[in-house]
């Protein structure tokens, strides 16, 4: 360079810069979006390959769901035996009458029945409610057992609004409570 002219030398400096610059520009504006560009596709593709791994075990696990599908369908339809139809005074006097009878509970009044409704607790629920109200006398023991029992045997069944207070019986039988409770039942679809 020092046999070059000044003139030559600032134009190979300024050809220098120029080629630097416009490599630097080419590097930001080509290859650095390229990469960016491949590094989306990358994401994309892992992304892909996720989804198509989850497809897979879907699919291979069809055959399970199905299965267990028709097994809680059968166990669903076997509770929809139980469940109130026909005539749903008899069915619910009934039912109560047949339960009791383990138990040292005496339930002599019983309301008309109210329902079938729409059940109130959940919207769009596939079944219906009827509501009924019973009253008796039992020993506090015997009562939180048979309502314990009630329930836990009937899962389409629950008690609300129960009230208890003392029988007030001048006998013998001071210790006997008198309660009164609402009973909710869902009612079998289809069912009047």
């Amino acid at each position: 360079m020092k046999k070059l002219s000044k003139d030559k030398q600032q134009k190979l400096l300024m050809i220098g810069l120029l080629t630097a610059g416009a490599l630097i520009a080419l590097w930001f504006g080509a290859v650095s979006t390229q990469q960016a560009s491949l590094k989306n596709l990358a994401k994309r593709k892992t992304d892909s390959e996720q989804k198509l791994r989850e497809v897979k075990q879907t699919i291979a696990n069809a055959d399970k769901i199905e299965t267990e599908l028709g097994e809680t369908g059968k166990q669903v339809a076997k509770l929809e035996e139980g469940m109130a139809s026909g005539d749903l005074y008899y069915w619910a006097f009934n039912t109560l009458r047949q339960f009791k009878s383990n138990y040292k509970v005496e339930i002599p009044q019983f309301s008309q029945v109210d329902g079938p409704k729409e059940v109130s607790l959940l919207p769009k629920f596939p079944y219906k409610q009827l509501n009924l109200t019973v009253a008796g006398t039992a020993f506090f023991n015997d009562l939180g057992k048979f309502i314990a029992d009630f329930e836990n045997q009937h899962p389409y069944f629950r008690i609300l609004n129960l009230t208890v207070e003392p029988a007030g019986f001048s006998g013998g039988d001071h210790e006997k409570l008198s309660f009164k409770m609402e009973i909710a039942a869902l009612v079998k679809p289809g069912a009047p």
